[in-house]
């Protein structure tokens, strides 16, 4: 299979989706009991990151209208809460990752860090980023979940991608 970058990242995306929503489901199922512990407080707060870095980049890429930058790190979020933000964040992706070219993804373009310096990078640095960030915190989640005796979603890459073999 050959993929230009851009038909990579988009594919990326899917895959993120997918697997934000077997998250997602994984957290639901968590019994009520459990719900109560900090270790869940913090997988509810660390999917709430994953969904707050990807519309800050939206952000800083001119996409999401707000007047200032989306808080990174939001705390004592509610897991009713977190699905409306998930299809939102990933709603403004779609549209963005359709409106790009292989390229524009190409394109450097600047931002100012919450710390107050300026960067320069390529949208492409961003897409992977973003990518290996969500692979990162997806991993804390399953072992937080894990931890309090919970079921985590199984988001491996090859398990989405594996094709059977038959005969």
């Amino acid at each position: 299979m050959n993929h230009s970058a851009l038909e990579m990242y988009r594919r990326w995306f899917e895959y993120e989706r997918d697997s934000h929503a077997k998250v997602m489901a994984s957290l639901a199922a968590a019994p009520v009991e459990l719900r109560a512990s900090e270790k869940f407080q913090k997988a509810i707060d660390l999917m709430a990151h994953i969904v707050a870095a990807r519309r800050m980049w939206l952000w800083r890429f001119g996409v999401l209208e707000q007047e200032s930058s989306p808080e990174l790190f939001p705390r004592e979020n509610s897991i009713t809460e977190l699905p409306a933000l998930l299809v939102e964040m990933e709603s403004g992706w779609s549209e963005f990752l359709d409106g790009l070219t292989d390229e524009a993804i190409a394109r450097s373009f600047e931002y100012q860090s919450y710390e107050g310096p300026r960067f320069r990078n390529t949208i492409e640095d961003i897409l992977t980023q973003l990518f290996g960030h969500s692979w990162y915190h997806r991993g804390q989640i399953a072992q937080l979940l894990r931890s309090i005796g919970a079921e985590p979603a199984v988001t491996d890459f090859v398990f989405w991608t594996r094709e059977p073999v038959t005969g």
